[in-house]
C-alpha cells in the first residue's frame, strides 16, 4: 500500500471531497492540517511517505528536503505550475511531478470582492452594524473611474470585462501585453508609469517571476493617486510589503485589498492586520469547492496514472 501525505489541508476538506474508503486497499492517506514550522519538522513528518499531495506554493519542496525523503517517488500539486518545488532536484531523484487544472474565475471574483469592499467601506460598516451603529462612512462609485490592470491574462481579462460592466474605463500594462487581445476587449494599453499615475484602482494579475518581483515599491506607491486603491490577488512578493505598509500608514494611497502575502499564513502579529485602510483576505482566490474537487480528484487520477507507468499532466 502506497503511503500518501496530504499537506496543508487547512480546512480539512480532503476527506470531505474524497471517499477514503474507496482507496483504502491502494493508498494509505495521512492528512496534515497545519503548516510545518520549519524544514526539519517537515522532514521528520514526511520521511516515511512515497507520495505527496500538495497545495501550490504552501510547503516548499526544496532540494534539501527532497534529498532527505529517500522513499519519495511522486509529487501531485494543485495547478499547472508550482514555484515552491525544486524541479531540478525532483528530476535528479527521478521523482514524478504532476499538476492539475485550475479555474481562473474564482481569483477574478475575489478581486472584485476586494475592490467593492474597499470602495464601499464594507469591513468598517459590517463591523459597525454588529456594534449597533448605522451608516458611519461614505463610499465611492465605480462608474467613470479608471481601472488599471497589470497583466491581461485569463484572470486580468475577466477583471477587465467586469470593470467595463460597471462603467469603468479599463487600461492595462504588462511587459508582454497582447495588444490584439487588449484591442478586442476595448482595453487601453498604457505604459507602466502612466497606468500607475492615473488609475483609481490598480489591480495586479501577473505571474510572479524575477521581472515582476518587487514590481510595486516605494517609488510606484508615491506616484499613485492619494485617492487610489491597490489590489493584489496574484502573489505577495510582487509588492514590497514593507513599502506598502509605510504607504498605508502615511495615507499615501487610500487603501489596499490583499489576498496574498510574502509569508503565508500571515503571522497573527503582522502589521497589515492592524491597518484600517487594508482590506485583507486569507488567500481565498482559488479556494472554492469546485477548484478543490478538481485538484484532489485529478491528483488521485494522476497518481493512478503514475502507478501504471503512464503519467498524465506531468510537470517537467
Amino acid at each position: 500500500m502506497l503511503k500518501v501525505a496530504v499537506l496543508d489541508d487547512y480546512q480539512n476538506i480532503f476527506s470531505q471531497i474524497i471517499n477514503l474508503d474507496e482507496y483504502k486497499s491502494k493508498y494509505e492517506f495521512t492528512i496534515f492540517n497545519e503548516p510545518f514550522q520549519n524544514e526539519l519538522e517537515t522532514t521528520e513528518a514526511l520521511k516515511g511517505f512515497e507520495a505527496l499531495f500538495i497545495m501550490r506554493e504552501r510547503t516548499k519542496i526544496t532540494k534539501t528536503l527532497i534529498s532527505n525523503l529517500p522513499k519519495l517517488k511522486f509529487i501531485m500539486t494543485s495547478g499547472t505550475r508550482n514555484k515552491a518545488i525544486d524541479l531540478s532536484a525532483t528530476k535528479e531523484k527521478k521523482i514524478l511531478v504532476c499538476g492539475t487544472d485550475i479555474n481562473p474565475n474564482p481569483a477574478a471574483e475575489v478581486t472584485w470582492a476586494l475592490i467593492l469592499g474597499l470602495m464601499r467601506n464594507l469591513k468598517q460598516e459590517i463591523d459597525n452594524m454588529f456594534q449597533g451603529y448605522w451608516q458611519t462612512t461614505i463610499g465611492y462609485e465605480l462608474k467613470g473611474k479608471r481601472l488599471g490592470i497589470i497583466g491581461l491574462g485569463k484572470i486580468g481579462c475577466q477583471v477587465a470585462k467586469i470593470g467595463q460592466a460597471f462603467g469603468m474605463e479599463v487600461s492595462a500594462w504588462s511587459e508582454n501585453l497582447n495588444l490584439s487581445e487588449a484591442n478586442k476587449l476595448n482595453v487601453l494599453p498604457m505604459s507602466k508609469d502612466d497606468l500607475i499615475k492615473t488609475s483609481d484602482i490598480l489591480s495586479i494579475h501577473v505571474v510572479l517571476g524575477d521581472r515582476y518581483k518587487n514590481l510595486i515599491t516605494k517609488k510606484e506607491l508615491k506616484e499613485m493617486k492619494k485617492s487610489s486603491f491597490l489590489i493584489n490577488t496574484s502573489r505577495g512578493e510582487i509588492i514590497n510589503e514593507k513599502d506598502l505598509i509605510e504607504a498605508l500608514e502615511s495615507d499615501e494611497i487610500a487603501g489596499a485589498g490583499l489576498d496574498v502575502y510574502s509569508q503565508e499564513p500571515l503571522p497573527q502579529d503582522h502589521k497589515l492586520r492592524f491597518l484600517p485602510n487594508a482590506f485583507l483576505l486569507p488567500h481565498l482566490g482559488y479556494v472554492t469547492v469546485e477548484n478543490y474537487s478538481k485538484f484532489y480528484f485529478q491528483m488521485i487520477e494522476n497518481l493512478n496514472s503514475c502507478m501504471n507507468n503512464k503519467p498524465i499532466r506531468e510537470i517537467k
